[in-house]
């Protein structure tokens, strides 16, 4: 799985097995080893950062941060989704 960034303990990455047709850009955040069902976050085409789910069970206040980190970083991940798979849709 293509990690994108480390915040603390958490990963963020992408799943290299998506369904098909590709999903909108998102990425996957988890504690320490990458797991498919992990909390997913979409990436807008404005740079903000909207939680799908938390199956990771990220307390509220940690991921907050992670999605202030993600947005900050939107640009890079976009970017690195684009050249990884080749396309980019968005969820909004």
């Amino acid at each position: 799985m293509p990690q994108i960034l480390k915040i603390g303990a958490y990963v963020v990455y992408f799943w290299s097995k998506e369904n098909d047709p590709l999903e909108p850009v998102h990425v996957h955040v988890s504690e320490g080893v990458p797991t498919q069902n992990a909390t997913k976050i979409w990436i807008t085409k404005r740079g903000k950062a909207l939680i799908a789910n938390n199956n990771s069970r990220i307390f509220a206040h940690q991921l907050q941060k992670i999605l202030r980190i993600i947005e900050a970083n939107s640009d890079l991940i976009i970017a690195r989704w684009e050249n990884y798979f080749g396309e980019i849709r968005f969820y909004c």
